[in-house]
């Protein structure tokens, strides 16, 4: 341990600033890792959501509320389902589903 405090023998080596090495590389890892959660934490927060353009305004969202406030009937609410599906629901913005 005496060598890695104060260098080899005749003065030359590493000294202590090989300790600034592993330093480094957890300062790297550690912001790859910080990175990578907050990356991930924007993404579950967006699909809790329902996506960025899904929200309370989103016209499949409309057709729900006025199906459950008994402004149009069942049939209807199917038959204008089927167009927005295709127009705003997930196929139409290439997700899995």
């Amino acid at each position: 341990m005496n060598t890695l405090a104060h260098g080899f023998a005749d003065g030359a080596g590493p000294g202590p600033w090989i300790l600034l090495f592993p330093l480094m590389w957890a300062l790297v890892v550690g912001g790859g890792i910080f990175l990578l959660r907050r990356t991930v934490g924007r993404r579950r927060a967006l699909w809790r959501q329902g996506g960025p353009d899904h929200g309370e305004r989103s016209p499949i969202a409309l057709l729900g509320r006025r199906f459950a406030a008994g402004e149009i009937d069942e049939e209807e609410y199917w038959r204008r389902l089927s167009v927005l599906d295709e127009q705003f629901g997930p196929r139409a913005r290439g997700e899995a589903g």
